[in-house]
């Protein structure tokens, strides 16, 4: 069965013409969808009583059930979310100063095993399709719509260019000026590195680029992310230099400081080395600890001498701030036991931090 909300515009709009109808009752299926946040096709009132009641028994809708949701003492927020199947998935939406970043997911745990990050400690369940991708937003809008979401990031659970085609359609959905209207510009793609992919994505969407760094040597990188036994930093880096950039901006390089692995002085001077002839930028993120890994967080003097180093060297460089840590909604935190309905937050929550 079709779940419209996996279809573009231009889908719906050949979907109506299939069953008999004009292409513009696709365009407004889709306004009504995403713009007009329904959770039911009986609610369109622009279409008749008997059009209405035919799509709602064509095309049921598969709203995300929400089965947790948690808020940090800094006030971010993290939800748990129930797709059709059982499975669950996290979406944290970050409060800024004047708007909000929502961090989405896009599979159901995470194939790449990366030995940091808790989410790879689930294994890998399935992709996300269209649908489940973009409704973590218009949950998130009809749930908090006093928090201005500016920004999207697709951080959360997975690896977004191993569902590249879902991931394309997703936000294709979420930037239609008749659906969330969310700005290009403003929406940020992370891969721990499928170097192939990284070319195809700036080919096909307009969009910021992160990767996941966190080593400077290939014998690092091989311990610590998989990916890099396929695509090592050369192949990494030459694909970043092929990345069709959005005007004025500049790759972001996210860098995870573990204590004693990777924060040395001269790891600085080598990520300076790597990044040459890209337009980048660096996030330092001190690792967020958790039970059950051995990596600590580095010491403050350590992460503010590798930034002066990398400032010195003329990079723009910020230490990322870590919020939600007591929701375990931070980097690398995010984890549902499927089936179970606990998540990593039985260990790291806060009493209080119920919503």
């Amino acid at each position: 069965m079709i779940d419209i909300r996996s279809l573009t515009c231009d889908e719906l709009e050949e979907l109506m013409q299939d069953r008999g109808l004009q292409r513009f009752r696709g365009r407004q299926l889709f306004k009504w969808l995403w713009k007009n946040r329904i959770d039911s096709l009986e609610k369109i009132t622009e279409f008749s009583v008997a059009l209405r009641q035919e799509l709602a028994d064509a095309f049921p809708l598969y709203d995300l059930k929400q089965v947790r949701k948690l808020r940090s003492s800094d006030g971010t927020v993290k939800w748990a979310f129930g797709l059709s199947d059982g499975l669950i998935i996290e979406t944290v939406l970050i409060p800024e100063r004047s708007h909000s970043t929502l961090c989405v997911s896009t599979q159901v745990g995470c194939a790449m095993g990366c030995r940091f990050c808790l989410t790879g400690r689930m294994g890998f369940h399935r992709n996300l399709n269209p649908a489940e991708i973009a409704c973590q937003a218009l949950e998130v809008r009809r749930q908090e719509s006093a928090m201005h979401v500016r920004n999207i990031v697709f951080m959360g659970m997975g690896e977004p260019l191993a569902n590249l085609e879902n991931l394309l359609k997703a936000i294709d959905i979420m930037t239609h000026d008749l659906g969330m209207n969310f700005s290009s510009r403003r929406i940020t793609v992370s891969t721990s590195g499928i170097a192939p992919r990284i070319i195809e994505l700036g080919e096909s969407a307009s969009v910021g680029l992160a990767i996941s760094l966190h080593a400077t040597t290939n014998e690092q990188r091989d311990v610590l992310m998989p990916v890099n036994r396929t695509y090592p930093l050369e192949t990494l880096m030459d694909a970043c230099r092929q990345f069709r950039l959005p005007r004025r901006k500049r790759i972001t390089f996210e860098y995870l400081l573990l204590r004693d692995i990777n924060d040395s002085a001269a790891d600085a001077r080598r990520l300076s080395r790597l990044l040459k002839g890209i337009p980048s930028k660096i996030n330092l993120i001190p690792f967020n600890e958790y039970p059950g890994l051995d990596y600590r967080e580095p010491a403050e003097e350590t992460v503010l001498h590798f930034q002066e180093i990398l400032k010195s060297l003329d990079h723009t460089v910020i230490i990322r701030k870590s919020k939600g840590r007591d929701i375990a909604a931070a980097c690398g935190q995010l984890f549902h036991s499927q089936g179970t309905g606990t998540g990593a937050e039985t260990y790291l929550i806060k009493d209080n931090a119920l919503a």
